[in-house]
């Protein structure tokens, strides 16, 4: 299993844990997430998008044509974070930073991600 099915795994582990959700709809944001994984890694790789501070995808370059990928992922990240900020009685935002530094820990060599400032770099 690579780095970053495990990182997708251990998220969405997480959210279950903390979550009063029904297992099918984890299971369903856990299956969605994984099929989309291979897409959104060749964009990273691409330099279409980037890891943002908070914890969600942003376009770097124009890609219409992804949009929808991108806007369901973090659609995803956004119900999996609301569940664990509600188990842990802290903001969306503060699951979403802590996540981001997660991913920038991961992150491949030449993956865009955004630091604390906004501000974009390459690792």
């Amino acid at each position: 299993m690579c780095a970053k099915t495990r990182l997708v795994f251990s998220m969405v582990a997480i959210a279950l844990m903390a979550s009063v959700a029904t297992p099918a709809l984890a299971d369903d944001i856990k299956s969605r997430m994984l099929k989309r994984l291979p897409e959104i890694q060749a964009l990273k790789d691409k330099g279409v998008i980037g890891e943002g501070r908070y914890g969600f995808l942003h376009f770097r370059t124009a890609a219409p044509d992804q949009k929808a990928l991108v806007a369901a992922e973090n659609a995803d990240r956004r119900k999996v974070y609301k569940q664990i900020a509600a188990q842990q009685g802290v903001s969306v935002e503060v699951v979403g930073q802590h996540r981001a530094r997660q991913i920038q820990q991961r992150a491949k060599s030449g993956e865009w991600l955004q630091d604390a400032n906004g501000k974009w770099y390459q690792k």
